[in-house]
């Protein structure tokens, strides 16, 4: 064979195996990306009830102004951080909001005219399956991004990664 045909056969030897690779790491990372997009869809659900739930505990906890004030707050700050791409300050800002509600619905407890409230009840239980929606998807993401993480920190697949510019996603915690 001629010098041409071996410098042909070992160009695919090697460029074949990294495309494979190529193709894979790009495969978990636009899983990983789809994941979080679903968080975000939850997100956005979860912020579009905050409104409204604080509207209907305001009328009964005249008093937790302090709260109230905090709920809308951490609201205002989850809205303002960057949603593009999954990042530790969005996922920050969320997890104070999640537990800003989490206040405010146990304040339920405190005031027995805000529990018997039908508005307020069925604010609370779409902000539980919003919440529990929210766990699942949670769940999914941090899976997707430790098989992706896993891909790029693993040999052969690190030579690609670095080389290509594959970066790690953040795992999104409570």
């Amino acid at each position: 064979m001629s010098l041409e045909v071996w410098a042909a056969l070992i160009g695919l030897a090697l460029i074949g195996p990294a495309v494979f690779v190529f193709n894979r790491l790009v495969a978990a990372r636009n899983l990983a990306r789809q994941a979080y997009a679903d968080i975000d869809v939850q997100l956005k659900l979860r912020a579009d009830l905050v409104p409204p739930l604080v509207e209907a505990v305001k009328g009964y906890a005249a008093y937790e102004k302090a709260l109230l004030g905090a709920v809308v707050d951490a609201r205002a700050q989850a809205l303002a951080a960057p949603s593009a791409a999954p990042g530790a300050e969005r996922f920050g800002r969320e997890r104070l909001l999640g537990e800003g509600l989490k206040q405010l619905v146990a304040l339920a407890e405190a005031y027995p005219n805000l529990k018997a409230d039908a508005s307020f009840r069925d604010l609370s239980a779409r902000l539980v399956k919003i919440e529990d929606q929210l766990q699942y998807a949670r769940r999914f993401y941090n899976g997707a991004v430790k098989e992706y993480v896993t891909r790029i920190e693993s040999f052969p697949e690190l030579l690609v990664a670095r080389a290509l510019g594959f970066r790690p996603m953040p795992f999104f915690e409570l």
